[in-house]
Protein backbone atom coordinates (compact mmCIF):
# COMPACT_ATOMS: atom_id res chain seq x y z
CA UNK A 1 0.00 0.00 0.00
CA UNK A 2 1.25 3.45 -0.86
CA UNK A 3 -0.15 5.97 1.60
CA UNK A 4 1.88 8.87 0.16
CA UNK A 5 -0.24 12.02 0.42
CA UNK A 6 -1.17 13.80 -2.78
CA UNK A 7 -2.49 17.24 -3.55
CA UNK A 8 -6.16 17.30 -4.47
CA UNK A 9 -6.50 16.91 -8.23
CA UNK A 10 -8.45 19.60 -10.08
CA UNK A 11 -11.72 18.47 -11.65
CA UNK A 12 -11.96 15.28 -9.59
CA UNK A 13 -14.32 15.74 -6.60
CA UNK A 14 -14.59 11.95 -6.11
CA UNK A 15 -14.23 12.32 -2.33
CA UNK A 16 -17.05 14.92 -2.37
CA UNK A 17 -19.37 12.65 -4.34
CA UNK A 18 -18.73 8.92 -3.81
CA UNK A 19 -18.94 8.55 -0.02
CA UNK A 20 -21.99 9.02 2.14
CA UNK A 21 -21.63 11.61 4.90
CA UNK A 22 -23.85 11.21 7.94
CA UNK A 23 -22.90 14.47 9.66
CA UNK A 24 -24.44 17.84 8.76
CA UNK A 25 -22.96 19.86 5.91
CA UNK A 26 -23.95 23.51 5.36
CA UNK A 27 -26.81 23.25 2.86
CA UNK A 28 -27.24 19.52 3.59
CA UNK A 29 -28.29 19.32 7.26
CA UNK A 30 -28.90 15.55 7.06
CA UNK A 31 -25.54 14.90 5.38
CA UNK A 32 -25.49 13.31 1.93
CA UNK A 33 -26.03 9.87 0.44
CA UNK A 34 -23.31 8.04 -1.46
CA UNK A 35 -23.01 9.10 -5.09
CA UNK A 36 -24.57 12.53 -4.57
CA UNK A 37 -22.28 15.55 -5.10
CA UNK A 38 -21.91 17.79 -2.06
CA UNK A 39 -23.68 21.15 -2.40
CA UNK A 40 -20.45 22.82 -1.27
CA UNK A 41 -18.66 22.03 -4.55
CA UNK A 42 -18.04 25.08 -6.70
CA UNK A 43 -17.98 25.24 -10.52
CA UNK A 44 -14.36 24.06 -10.53
CA UNK A 45 -15.30 21.08 -8.30
CA UNK A 46 -13.48 22.55 -5.31
CA UNK A 47 -14.84 22.62 -1.77
CA UNK A 48 -16.23 26.05 -0.87
CA UNK A 49 -15.81 25.34 2.86
CA UNK A 50 -12.32 23.80 2.74
CA UNK A 51 -10.43 24.84 5.87
CA UNK A 52 -13.58 26.19 7.53
CA UNK A 53 -14.79 24.92 10.93
CA UNK A 54 -18.19 23.91 9.52
CA UNK A 55 -16.56 21.38 7.18
CA UNK A 56 -17.45 17.87 8.46
CA UNK A 57 -14.74 16.03 10.38
CA UNK A 58 -14.93 13.08 7.98
CA UNK A 59 -14.02 15.46 5.14
CA UNK A 60 -11.13 16.99 7.08
CA UNK A 61 -9.76 13.53 7.89
CA UNK A 62 -9.92 12.10 4.37
CA UNK A 63 -6.58 12.71 2.68
CA UNK A 64 -5.78 12.22 -0.98
CA UNK A 65 -3.27 9.39 -1.36
CA UNK A 66 -1.79 7.31 -4.16
CA UNK A 67 -3.78 4.30 -2.87
CA UNK A 68 -7.06 6.15 -3.16
CA UNK A 69 -6.48 8.42 -6.15
CA UNK A 70 -4.30 6.26 -8.38
CA UNK A 71 -1.09 7.10 -10.21
CA UNK A 72 -2.47 9.35 -12.95
CA UNK A 73 -4.53 12.50 -13.24
CA UNK A 74 -7.64 10.77 -14.63
CA UNK A 75 -10.26 13.29 -13.41
CA UNK A 76 -11.20 11.05 -10.51
CA UNK A 77 -12.20 7.77 -12.19
CA UNK A 78 -9.80 5.68 -10.07
CA UNK A 79 -10.78 7.50 -6.86
CA UNK A 80 -14.52 7.16 -7.57
CA UNK A 81 -14.13 3.40 -8.05
CA UNK A 82 -11.99 3.08 -4.92
CA UNK A 83 -14.30 5.18 -2.74
CA UNK A 84 -17.48 3.57 -4.09
CA UNK A 85 -16.07 0.13 -3.30
CA UNK A 86 -15.02 1.27 0.18
CA UNK A 87 -18.50 2.72 0.72
CA UNK A 88 -20.04 -0.61 -0.30
CA UNK A 89 -17.72 -2.64 1.94
CA UNK A 90 -18.50 -0.51 4.99
CA UNK A 91 -22.30 -0.39 4.66
CA UNK A 92 -24.06 -1.21 7.95
CA UNK A 93 -26.04 -3.97 6.19
CA UNK A 94 -22.94 -5.45 4.53
CA UNK A 95 -21.49 -5.30 1.01
CA UNK A 96 -23.73 -5.61 -2.04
Amino acid sequence: MNHMRLACRPGCAACCTAPSISSPIPGMPQGKPAGVPCVQLDDQLRCKIFGQPERPAVCRQLQASLDMCGPSDDQGAFARIYLTRLEDLTRPDGPH
